[in-house]
């Protein structure tokens, strides 16, 4: 009986998952409390090793449908998500202090937000993979839309964010009544038979809000290094499992970078180069050739090159490595003191 290798690997994905969630639901964060920068670091390295070891495992599958290829571009995909969530630990941090989440909370936020990550995620990937093998021209699409979002990032400046003054949680006022005085744990409370949502339940849903808008421009960078430009065929094993090892990493170093990621000043830009240099591969896959425009006949504006997937993880790295690097080699000239706001310990409601 021959075995199903594929398959395989997609059980064994989701019971590594399962078994990790179970463990830091029951058993370490059964009880509430702070996470300590020396227990977000280490379950951080534990996720780290276990994506690179997935990774790993599908080198020497080649007869399988895997192979170094694959696990090639289940290396580029995750460098790539792991890098471009990273703002999105700051934007939780943000949210956090304005809604005043107790520290020992945000855990089980973080924690009960990843299922809504990987759910979506798992929609967006799978849509967009099979959209990119009906409509191979997508490439064009997806390839331009990082190329604009590389320099949007480029040129435009950050801006503040003000969750108490998000239009989505009126939405949710308007819904379901809101009580921003209750604390405690509990998405929910029963108040004289009427229920209300806490502000536990707000940051959750602003959480989730900001992984969407952060995944319109992850995603097609992932599907960039994943998926092959002859055939647009990619392996959503491949694209999937390392986004989602991805989120559950940096959702774990939350706790250590939260205050501190302003440090690397330099990022933005690395990640916009990032961005534009998978969107011209992107392009560059198919080329540009000759058209007609009417009455007009266009020449071949740009001929197909192929770039290998391990020049293009090179190329990631290498950015990657001189962002940082230049961000700790010159820093601000009022350098950045981890932020008391985002991390202290905010005033308790009362019940």
């Amino acid at each position: 009986m021959a075995v199903d290798f594929h398959m395989l690997m997609w059980v064994a994905f989701g019971v590594i998952i399962a078994v990790v969630l179970a463990l830091d639901l029951f058993v370490l964060h059964r009880d509430p409390h702070v996470v300590s920068l020396r227990e977000s670091t280490i379950w951080s390295g534990i996720w780290i090793a276990i994506a690179l070891s997935y990774g790993a495992a599908l080198w020497p599958l080649g007869e399988h449908g895997f192979g170094p290829v694959r696990a090639q571009q289940y290396l580029a995909a995750y460098v790539i998500e792991l890098a471009l969530s990273v703002d999105n630990l700051f934007v939780f941090a943000v949210i956090f202090s304005a809604l005043k989440i107790k520290r020992e909370y945000q855990h089980k936020l973080l924690f009960w937000g990843v299922f809504g990550a990987l759910a979506l995620r798992a929609v967006f990937i799978f849509a967009g993979v099979s959209l990119i093998e009906h409509f191979h021209w997508l490439m064009y699409f997806f390839g331009g839309l990082l190329i604009f979002t590389g320099i949007k990032l480029l040129v435009t400046s950050d801006k503040e964010i003000d969750p108490e003054k998000s239009r989505i949680i009126r939405a949710v006022k308007r819904i379901l009544p809101v009580k921003p005085e209750i604390g405690g744990p509990s998405f929910f409370v029963r108040i004289d038979g009427k229920l209300y949502a806490s502000m536990l339940f707000i940051a959750l849903v602003l959480v989730e809000i900001t992984d969407v808008i952060f995944a319109v421009d992850s995603i097609p960078a992932v599907l960039g290094v994943a998926v092959d430009a002859d055939s647009g065929k990619a392996d959503t094993l491949v694209v999937y499992g390392s986004n989602a090892f991805a989120i559950m990493g940096l959702r774990s170093l939350y706790f250590a970078l939260a205050g501190i990621i302003a440090l690397f000043r330099f990022l933005k830009y690395g990640l916009a180069v990032i961005l534009c240099f998978v969107g011209v591969k992107m392009v560059g896959g198919l080329g540009i050739p000759a058209f007609e425009l009417g009455p007009l006949d266009v020449p071949q504006l740009m001929p197909s090159f192929k770039l290998p997937i391990a020049a293009s993880l090179g190329v990631i790295a290498a950015v990657l490595g001189v962002a940082i690097g230049l961000s700790l080699l010159l820093p601000r000239k009022h350098p950045v003191k981890e932020d008391p706001k985002l991390l202290s310990e905010p005033v308790e409601a009362h019940d």
